[in-house]
């Protein structure tokens, strides 16, 4: 008989000598990672001491103690319990969430792969650039580089295979797309998702006193812009936001 979802996750598993990890799904969808991030923000609020970090993946959380402080066992048993205290998959999203506007080229030179990514999503460049401008999405996860957002769910239309071949390099800021999801590359870095967008957008500001500029259930949309537009941004652009504005998101 197949286990039902509910029977099957949440699931939690031994990361290690010290990690626990809590997957609310085998693959991302909106329910899984709200999941994950609002149980995240859990824990944390709990403040249980032994416990040295934690973060959220696409549909986990994980959690890192010092094991002279807890048991794997007794640790569970305290996840286990928090667990139960509501429904994850409907939880409200960590407060303290900002949706960021950030200017964005779209195809062209800056970004050569749209219209095959246009093509592949049955689409006109024109009306990609439409649903694709107009789309708000969150910051699902931090990964892979240094304040490198995973950002999604995009429309199913978009749930598009990566390419066959890498492409050998695209530059910081670039936007990619694929499985319907964006990448906001934080630095130059060969992809095998296709280079649909470009930003001026710096993810990743080692300069400043908060190097990561985006958080976890942070949302944004990235607006259409000329490419002359941009060069203006570019050549006035002292923060690394590349023209973006940023408001809190009300609870």
């Amino acid at each position: 008989m197949t286990r039902t979802h509910a029977a099957i996750f949440p699931r939690i598993c031994t990361v290690g000598f010290d990690g626990l990890l809590v997957s609310f799904a085998e693959t991302m969808a909106e329910p899984s990672n709200r999941a994950a991030l609002a149980f995240r923000a859990a824990v944390d609020s709990e403040r249980w001491e032994g416990v040295i970090e934690t973060s959220a993946t696409l549909a986990s959380t994980y959690i890192r103690f010092e094991p002279s402080q807890f048991a794997h066992a007794n640790l569970r048993d305290r996840v286990e319990q928090l667990l139960r205290r509501q429904d994850w998959y409907k939880a409200p999203l960590p407060q303290g969430r900002r949706l960021w506007s950030v200017p964005t080229v779209y195809g062209g030179a800056l970004a050569p792969q749209l219209d095959e990514a246009a093509a592949a999503a049955r689409l006109s460049p024109d009306e990609a650039v439409h649903r694709l401008s107009a789309t708000t999405v969150r910051v699902l996860t931090i990964g892979f580089a240094p304040g490198q957002p995973y950002l999604g769910p995009l429309g199913p239309e978009f749930n598009i295979p990566r390419l066959k071949k890498l492409t050998p390099m695209v530059p910081e800021g670039a936007l990619v797309l694929a499985i319907s999801q964006f990448v906001l590359f934080s630095g130059p870095t060969p992809t095998g998702w296709r280079h649909i967008g470009q930003t001026a957008f710096r993810c990743f500001r080692p300069e400043a006193q908060n190097s990561f500029a985006l958080k976890p259930g942070d949302e944004m949309q990235f607006v259409s812009v000329t490419r002359e537009e941009l060069e203006a941004i570019r050549a006035n652009d002292v923060d690394g936001s590349g023209g973006a504005t940023c408001q809190e998101i009300a609870v």
